[in-house]
């Protein structure tokens, strides 16, 4: 085979490529200056471990310096001795003692005479029906039929019957529906929605 001009530089380039990334693959995996080995030798023969860059954060738009970081895994008796100083300063409250506070007595509150002399409270008034009338079911020769609604549970009914085994259809008129609560004795006239 002959290698004219031109093939011989390519060989000669992708050679030399070949080499140097043979190089690097083999500085990644079989460390260089950099493996932490050397970080780690470096600790324990005594000389001080750079510490890590101080992250800047953003509080309230302006920037806070965080403590910095070190690597150093070395026990600080002066850090634990300023804890060990510090003393509890909050409202006195002993917080490992299971006592309730004794609150303050409040004057007691003198009842009105015009309360009194009105009897007893009414009682509340009777719980809305909820139903949504949206529609007619209209047959040639049967009575006219309603739909109601109550969330998502839709039914058909005409006047006399019970809905929901709550609720009777009084009266039906083209623009809205009478209904009776029969736990409560309660009428209502509940209008066509529409949509």
């Amino acid at each position: 085979m002959k290698l004219g001009a031109e093939s011989r530089n390519k060989t000669i380039v992708a050679g030399v490529l070949m080499a140097i990334a043979l190089l690097v693959i083999v500085n990644a995996f079989w460390g260089g200056s950099d493996s932490p080995s050397s970080s780690g030798d470096a600790a324990a023969a005594g000389s001080p471990v750079a510490p890590a860059p101080v992250p800047v954060t953003r509080r309230g738009g302006k920037k806070v310096a965080a403590a910095p970081r070190s690597l150093d895994p070395t026990l600080r008796y002066d850090w634990l001795k300023v804890s060990e100083d510090k003393k509890y300063e909050g409202n006195q409250r002993n917080i490992f003692r299971a006592e309730a506070e004794i609150p303050t007595p409040v004057a007691p509150v003198v009842p009105d005479q015009q309360a009194q002399e009105t009897g007893p409270p009414q009682p509340p008034p009777p719980p809305p029906i909820n139903l949504k009338f949206f529609g007619f079911a209209n047959k040639a020769g049967e009575p006219k039929k309603i739909f109601l609604s109550q969330g998502e549970d839709v039914f058909i009914a005409r006047e006399g019957d019970i809905v929901d085994r709550r609720y009777r259809v009084v009266h039906i008129s083209p623009t809205s529906v009478e209904i009776e609560d029969v736990l409560n004795n309660n009428r209502q006239s509940i209008p066509l929605t529409q949509g």
